[in-house]
């Protein structure tokens, strides 16, 4: 049975139906194929126990922003049937000095910002594990402080992936700036992909769009989206 919300609100999987009616509808009033659209789950800080259900509910791509999360999910889960085929994606800030334990629990990295970290992940690939899916986080505020590649530096850290014989190049990923209405930060993400693609043709993924703007980052051709809270509820209180 779905694990309702706290106070009696709609069950998980009814939050689940209502965001894929949502993408759906989105997708439409763009024109899109909703089939062609990765809802991706984000669930941050709750427990394993909501991942199974998760994937009993027929979800087949999770995310973690915190590699420590990751792994343990992972390692908690490897041995049940529902889990069998999901893919794993990381979506946070990576440390260099994590790259390791990155690989070994996650299917796509979507949080590529820096040449150091391009050159970590791939030192850090075990001759078996085959090849990693990585997206190039872009910064589409002016602060560098926050995460990702200003976009005058794009091509040159796309070039360095595509040279990386342990990565795969897959496409772009972004935030939308929390000053900004998304849709024209998103339309900025959409020209950023095109710049990307002329550098490695097909690497076409757009991952862009949460839980507040996941409809504005599809209007702008988003191929994942990283919803959190809208499927999963409020996140657990931490100790």
């Amino acid at each position: 049975m779905s694990i309702p919300s706290s106070g009696g609100g709609p069950s998980l999987a009814e939050r689940l139906a209502t965001v894929d009616g949502r993408i759906a509808e989105a997708a439409r009033e763009a024109d899109r194929d909703p089939a062609l659209i990765t809802r991706i789950v984000v669930t941050k800080f709750h427990p394993a126990s909501l991942v199974r259900e998760l994937a009993e509910l027929g979800v087949r791509d999770m995310a973690e922003n915190r590699q420590q999360e990751l792994s343990a999910k992972r390692a908690e889960l490897a041995d049940h049937p529902a889990l069998q085929g999901v893919r794993w994606h990381f979506v946070g800030q990576a440390q260099t000095n994590k790259t390791r334990q990155i690989r070994a629990a996650a299917d796509a990295v979507h949080s590529v910002d820096r040449a150091r970290l391009v050159t970590a992940l791939d030192a850090a690939a075990p001759g078996a594990q085959g090849v990693l899916d990585v997206l190039l986080q872009v910064n589409l505020t002016d602060d560098p402080g926050r995460g990702g590649v200003a976009p005058a530096e794009l091509e040159a850290l796309a070039e360095q992936v595509a040279a990386a014989s342990t990565l795969r190049l897959r496409g772009i990923m972004a935030v939308a700036p929390l000053d900004e209405a998304p849709r024209p930060a998103f339309a900025r993400v959409r020209e950023l992909s095109t710049r990307l693609r002329r550098i490695v043709p097909d690497a076409d993924w757009i991952s862009a769009g949460m839980t507040a703007d996941f409809e504005d980052a599809i209007a702008e051709g988003a191929t994942h989206l990283r919803i959190g809270s809208a499927i999963t509820g409020n996140r657990p209180a931490r100790g």
